[in-house]
């Protein structure tokens, strides 16, 4: 898929309840759906998606990546 991210990171809980960022390469960004039982605060994970600058969103942190698939690493 074009414009496809495959990014590596530490899950943490966002500042707003119910958000999940991640940083990698010194970005911080925000996770935007992915399997919850891997994409939870404290995993270690690898994901693939789509960036979503447009994106409107409460959670204010990270710019928004809409996550195709999700690995633990």
């Amino acid at each position: 898929m074009p414009g496809q991210l495959t990014l590596q990171g530490k899950v943490s809980a966002g500042v707003e309840s119910g958000c999940l960022v991640m940083e990698s390469g010194g970005k911080q960004y925000l996770l935007v759906g992915g399997d919850p039982a891997v994409v939870k605060p404290g995993a270690e994970v690898e994901v693939r998606g789509v960036l979503k600058p447009d994106l409107a969103s409460f959670c204010q942190q990270g710019e928004p990546l809409e996550v195709s698939s999700a690995k633990g690493r």
